[in-house]
């Protein structure tokens, strides 16, 4: 982060951009192997205090850091490599790859031009938001969890406006930072309520407190913690309220859809995946420490019950009328929200599985359909819209951060590319829990978790929601597949013959170097080989998880043990 810092300050040429993500994909790769030799360290025992109890270190907590970790490696590969390529029979042998190089004329060809290949700032601020996350994951402290919470937070809020041409993401940017600082009020008044009535800032010590309070009626009024139960309920809902307000939950999801929207496609990407990670597996934690034994009717966990079931309300009902693509995402978001909240709030060691194995298949698939629609954007640089939308599409704002934006802009979209078709309609059919895909058994826990412990009303409405929320997900689908194609090569470009040089090395102690100049058309340009091989495994992942399902269901399985033991 120093080094990045002091040559985000010192440099003038802004094309580094890319060369920066490139180095903080190998951070990322370092962070997972020094967190793995912690996370041996961290098995030897239930866990471990670190600086005084400010954090605390358990298998758990290392476990989501490399998940952390590995899929923001993947995000940056969106501003870490170009998304096109250009590709010549001639000349791709293994060989070719390791002692040639292709040098284009036209930089148009592989999108060297677009903004997110000139924003130097942007790995820097990544690091800043990944550093909250990983500390808000572990916490042990009120006082930590405010601070690595506004780490994360500040660092959001400069990367929604960071792209500065662009008007949408400005205000998208003043209308998260605003509401997230209404919430952050929220998250501090609860910690003081925490502090005012106990003394004390550790999670611990809560702890201790809370299960003395929650003896028999009759040793209550021998102890000066008689009314904590009340007390500490209240605190607890009313920090919730905060949290719920940065993972977009409802009823406090209003924000949501219009920043995600507006952002450019490539942010969105991070903001609606990494944050949700690291409050979530902090809630996951916090609600066992706050566990309840029942002396008191009141729990503040119940209002995540309620904002639960609200968010698969919303989520569903507001999601039918969507056309815009990010919108209908963000409101997929919000119902998906409610199943990893409903089970945060049964607190059993089966209801703890489903959680950790939903939040892991749900950030898979949710990384693997904005991937592929920011590709979707870019494999259409050699096509032209001749449909009935035409001037509609012409006019949209700020298209080229974010060329899909348009549900309708992928009517027909099978007959230009059925590889990326199928991969977002596998991401879609998980979504929606048609089996043998991976969202299939992940609503499946969660659902089977909620009927074990009597929640049969909200078992109920999850699962009207659940075939609800198909249809605008299966509209999309149809209209991918079944509508006629509006999209026509342009003949333009189809026709223009482009150049390049290739640069061969025959020695490396003379770096000699040949060059021959060789020429192409449109059909040698294709999508990278990072993100087509990131898109196969991520949708293979969700495709295939039925025929070798142990292996993640055993990690599940163990981090719930760790989770309730410790």
């Amino acid at each position: 982060m120093f080094f990045l810092l002091l040559s985000n300050a010192v440099t003038s040429r802004r094309d580094k951009s890319i060369l920066y993500s490139r180095q903080t994909i190998i951070v990322m790769v370092i962070s997972v192997l020094i967190t793995l030799n912690n996370l041996n360290i961290s098995l030897l025992d239930k866990g471990l205090g670190l600086y005084a109890g400010l954090f605390f270190a358990s298998a758990t907590t290392q476990s989501f850091q490399i998940f952390i970790f590995i899929i923001c490696g993947a995000i940056l590969q969106l501003t870490g490599f170009y998304s096109r390529k250009v590709w010549h029979l001639n000349y791709s042998s293994l060989s070719s790859l390791f002692f040639q190089k292709i040098n284009y004329h036209n930089t148009n060809v592989i999108g060297k031009m677009t903004q997110q290949f000139k924003i130097i700032e942007y790995p820097l601020i990544l690091l800043f938001i990944i550093t909250g996350g990983v500390f808000l994951v572990s916490c042990g402290d009120i006082v930590s969890i405010f601070l690595s919470i506004e780490l994360q937070s500040y660092g959001l809020y400069l990367l929604s406006t960071i792209y500065r041409d662009s008007e949408l993401s400005t205000s998208a940017g003043l209308t998260y930072f605003l509401l997230g600082g209404l919430s952050s009020c929220f998250i501090l008044l609860g910690t003081s309520l925490l502090y005012a009535n106990y003394g004390t800032t550790n999670i611990d010590g809560f702890n201790i407190i809370n299960n003395i309070s929650n003896t028999t009626i009759d040793d209550i009024y021998s102890l000066s913690y008689k009314d904590k139960p009340f007390y500490i309920n209240i605190s607890l809902l009313v920090m919730s309220v905060g949290f719920l307000f940065k993972i977009s939950a409802a009823p406090f999801h209003f924000w949501s859809p219009d920043v995600y929207d507006a952002i450019p496609t490539i942010v969105t990407t991070f903001v609606a995946i990494i944050p949700k990670i690291s409050i979530l597996v902090f809630l996951l934690g916090f609600a066992y420490y706050t566990y309840n034994s029942g002396v008191y009717n009141f729990d503040w966990k119940e209002g995540l019950l309620f904002s639960s079931l609200l968010s698969f309300i919303v989520g569903t009902v507001l999601g039918l009328t969507q056309s815009r693509i990010k919108r209908l995402f963000a409101y997929s978001t919000i119902s998906h929200i409610g199943f990893l909240l409903l089970a945060i709030s049964i607190g059993s060691l089966e209801s703890t599985k489903a959680f950790i194995f939903y939040l892991i298949q749900y950030t898979i698939s949710n990384l693997n359909a904005f991937i592929i629609l920011v590709l979707i954007g870019s494999s259409l640089y050699s096509f032209t819209y001749d449909g009935p939308l035409k001037n509609e599409y012409k006019n949209l704002q700020d298209k080229n951060n974010s060329p899909i934006q348009l549900i309708s802009q992928l009517k027909g979209y099978y007959h230009v590319n059925p590889a990326l078709a199928l991969s977002l309609v596998i991401t879609l059919f998980s979504f929606i829990g048609i089996p043998p895909l991976i969202g299939f058994f992940a609503k499946q826990m969660v659902l089977s978790a909620a009927l074990d412990s009597g929640y049969f009303f909200l078992t109920f409405v999850a699962i009207i929601t659940s075939v609800i929320s198909a249809a605008y997900y299966l509209s999309v689908i149809k209209q991918i597949f079944f509508d006629k194609v509006d999209y026509k090569l342009d003949y333009d470009i189809a026709k223009e013959i482009l150049f390049a040089n290739v640069i061969s090395v025959v020695t490396f102690s003379t770096k000699k170097k040949h060059r021959r100049n060789i020429e192409f058309n449109i059909n040698n340009i294709k999508l990278s080989s990072f993100f087509s091989i990131t898109i196969s495994i991520l949708t293979l992942i969700l495709l295939l998880f039925m025929y070798d399902s142990t292996n993640l269901l055993n990690v599940a399985s163990i981090l719930g043990l760790i989770t309730i033991s410790t």
